[in-house]
C-alpha cells in the first residue's frame, strides 16, 4: 500500500501525525509522508487516518 498527502488540500491540522507518527510528520505548513510504502502493520492505522482526515488530503493507493 502507498500513501501520499495532497498538499493543496491539507490544512495542517496534525490529526494524521498524531495518529500514525511513523508514517506522517508535520512540515512547515502541511503534513508530509515519511514512508510512502506503508509497512503492513501500519496499513489499518493509515487507512483510518485517511478516513478521519477532515480535508480528505490523504490519498491511499
Amino acid at each position: 500500500m502507498k500513501v501520499k498527502i495532497d498538499a493543496d488540500l491539507c490544512t495542517g491540522c496534525g490529526l494524521c501525525t498524531d495518529s500514525v507518527p511513523d508514517v506522517f510528520k508535520m512540515g512547515d505548513d502541511v503534513a508530509q509522508v515519511l514512508k510512502a510504502d506503508v509497512p503492513a502493520n501500519l496499513e489499518k492505522a493509515v487507512k483510518e487516518a485517511a478516513e478521519d482526515c477532515p480535508a480528505e488530503a490523504i490519498i491511499v493507493e
